[in-house]
């Protein structure tokens, strides 16, 4: 069985899918961007501003479906551009602090509304 997980904590979904679904022990969160979720804007501003939006939509759509950031098993990055690494990675790196997860990071052409970073996360529940 599967559940569907949806918050205030998270901006709203603007397209055919969930926030998050819980399955088998598991909460497969969806790539988030750095919209506010209180008002759906895009939070402007650098890679690292735009990095610890989408990490605490991350954090809140995690904590609804009964985890924690601390039991995520895999992200993905997603990074308009590979120079903003660094400052991504140092945001990043104060959502896990001890035994991080697994971890792909990629440059992508674009990423929706032209955003810098995308992130998903799998987590155990």
């Amino acid at each position: 069985m599967k559940e569907v997980i949806a918050t205030e904590r998270g901006p709203k979904a603007i397209g055919p899918y969930s926030q998050a679904i819980k399955a088998n022990g598991f909460v497969f969160v969806s790539g988030q961007v750095p919209l506010d979720p209180r008002t759906q804007q895009l939070v402007e501003g650098d890679v690292a501003r735009q990095t610890e939006r989408v990490l605490e939509n991350l954090k809140g759509i995690v904590e609804a479906a009964g985890s924690t950031l601390d039991r995520a098993v895999k992200t993905t990055v997603f990074l308009k551009d590979m120079a903003d690494f660094a400052a991504m990675n140092e945001v990043y790196g104060r959502y896990f602090l001890s035994q991080p997860p697994a971890r792909a990071t990629v440059e992508v052409a674009r990423l929706p509304r032209d955003v810098r970073v995308e992130i998903d996360l799998i987590a155990l529940v």
